[in-house]
């Protein structure tokens, strides 16, 4: 599964819209990354821009824009209401799917020490890819901003973490990091009154509001020892608020930016809102999603919804993803489309035609053609995907069973552990076809001249072993689906038992056809130390696979047979 970042570099320039696309072109040329967003502001003179893809892409794509920036916008001309040091004054990554905030902190060091060493600008790590506690905070870092710069890069403490301690008045310095997601989220109110709004939006809100004497509205802001006022933080952490009217909507909202959604979440700012509104007899109808939210987080508010109603979290992606949009109401003022709002949607090659999203009839009548592929790795894979999904149907039924609402969870976790497995499979079914048609692909390559041979040589070995690679997954994850069937025919729904036990017979062929795969395409190849380990592993897991069927039918005819 394809990791995921999202990178959000702000440039020192948001007037001269020539430069502007300069920069967005160099992004633009990097395969692999996707322009989502250019937002010029003209009073802060400063462009934030948000492209996201496969990681060594978007680490690529960043430095050319950085080179770009250092070539055309000169800092010693630069004014701006916004606080910068640099020609591209931040640039931050954000870990968006399959990708931990750790993986993605080495990607932002990575390309900080690529631009302080190539570009020779000032570089300071900041937020999760810090090297020093005192510079995760980003304010620390830009101190003194840029007309500060020279100073501060003459004090020892203040020395970049790559790049020279030098000033160049023309780039600046820049801060590189690592970061969450920020979410944009607004929450719709039954009042038009911006006053009760702004109430709940401080209940929440980290900062929250100030402690005063007499009435807490208009009484004098206290103040402790040392002269500062003292304020009574709100309930949820990493959460700006505040409320204002909508004259579009003709409701008061609160507006949210969520800085870190793994510590609130938007469910969580929805559920906490709705109860803060309640103390204060208002109503939430409703929530509103500015700009985009990584997949991950929507199926979070689904799955938190669904376990609040006791119910299987191990449902459908798409199924997960309807009851977020209908708990936190994000219809409510205009139809809500994921395709149109969730990172990875927008990612998808809309124009690739694949096997999973043929109907039965299809995939059967394409497999049947005269086409070499779907084969049997592909054919494979959606066995085990069948597979694992008949044990995750048991879980599911399992968990929603009458009288069996004290299990629901046991189930539930088997289910989503099947759901996972499922996807996986399904993901193969179409990745054995991309790897079958790249080695296909390198066959033609050109080899008139002896360099041409040696190139065409590796690239085959190199498909080849991909080739190897991809129905020896299948196999792995396919082994993974007798857990899940082996619980379900001893602990689940007893009227479901044999379709468990088909469950397993469709995962033992899963293992057993991609095996035929593996040993196929391993005859070309010529790295035998890796040859004899992978088949060696494959004979084990295929007498695995033999002996986990046997054992799991004889459990079933004994439960039918009873």
């Amino acid at each position: 599964m394809k990791q995921l970042i999202e990178c959000v570099p702000n440039f020192s320039e948001g007037r001269d819209m020539q430069i502007i696309r300069q920069i967005t072109d160099e992004i633009e040329k990097v395969e692999g990354v996707k322009l989502l967003d250019v937002d010029p502001g003209k009073a802060t003179n400063r462009t934030v821009v948000t492209f996201v893809g496969e990681p060594d892409a978007v680490i690529d794509a960043a430095f050319q824009a950085i080179k770009k920036a250092s070539e055309i916008i000169d800092m010693s001309k630069h004014k701006g209401e916004h606080p910068r040091f640099g020609g591209t004054d931040v640039c931050p990554l954000v870990p968006i799917s399959n990708i931990s905030m750790e993986e993605t902190a080495e990607y932002a060091r990575k390309l900080a020490e690529k631009v302080g060493k190539e570009l020779e600008i000032p570089v300071y790590c900041y937020e999760n890819a810090a090297f020093k506690s005192e510079r995760r905070n980003l304010a620390n870092c830009r101190s003194g901003e840029y007309e500060g710069l020279p100073k501060k890069l003459e004090d020892p403490e203040w020395k970049p973490d790559f790049g020279p301690a030098k000033f160049n008045p023309r780039t600046g310095a820049i801060a590189i990091g690592a970061r969450d997601f920020l979410v944009a989220y607004n929450v719709n109110l039954n009042t038009t009154s911006v006053r009760r709004a702004n109430a709940v939006a401080f209940d929440i809100r980290e900062k929250g509001r100030p402690l005063r004497e007499g009435n807490p509205i208009t009484g004098k802001i206290r103040k402790d020892e040392n002269g500062n006022e003292i304020w009574i933080p709100g309930t949820l952490k990493s959460c700006k608020a505040i409320g204002w009217f909508i004259e579009e909507y003709g409701i008061a909202q609160i507006s949210i930016n969520l800085t870190n959604i793994s510590i609130t979440p938007v469910h969580i700012a929805f559920e906490e809102a709705s109860k803060k509104a309640q103390e204060r007899g208002i109503r939430v109808t409703g929530s509103e999603l500015v700009g985009l939210i990584p997949l991950k987080a929507m199926l979070d508010a689904g799955k938190y919804f669904l376990r609040k109603q006791n119910r299987s979290v191990g449902i459908a992606e798409e199924e997960i993803l309807k009851i977020a949009i209908k708990s936190l109401g994000l219809d409510d003022l205009k139809p809500f489309n994921p395709k149109e709002k969730i990172i990875e949607f927008l990612l998808e090659d809309t124009t690739e035609k694949r096997l999973i999203d043929l109907t039965c009839k299809g995939f059967a009548n394409e497999t049947a053609s005269e086409s070499p592929a779907p084969g049997g790795g592909s054919v494979s894979a959606y066995i085990g995907a069948l597979g694992v999904s008949l044990g995750t149907m048991v879980a599911n039924l399992s968990s929603h069973k009458a009288g069996w609402d004290d299990r629901w969870e046991d189930f539930s976790d088997w289910a989503e552990k099947g759901q996972k497995i499922k996807d996986e499979l399904l993901f193969l079914v179409d990745e054995d076809t991309r790897s079958f048609n790249r080695l296909m692909d390198v066959f033609g390559l050109p080899k008139d001249t002896e360099d041409e041979k040696k190139i065409r040589t590796n690239a085959i070995q190199a498909a080849t072993k991909y080739a190897i690679e991809v129905p020896f997954s299948t196999m792995k994850k396919a082994i993974e689906v007798f857990d899940i069937i082996k619980a379900m025919v001893e602990t689940g729904n007893p009227n479901s038992v044999t379709d468990a036990g088909v469950g397993a017979l469709c995962a033992r062929s899963a293992v057993i056809g991609a095996f035929l795969n593996v040993k196929v395409n391993a005859s070309s190849l010529k790295d035998k130390a890796y040859l004899e380990d992978i088949l060696k592993k494959g004979e084990e897991m295929v007498a695995k696979a033999k002996a986990r069927e046997e054992e799991i039918l004889e459990l079933v005819n004994r439960k039918i047979t009873a």
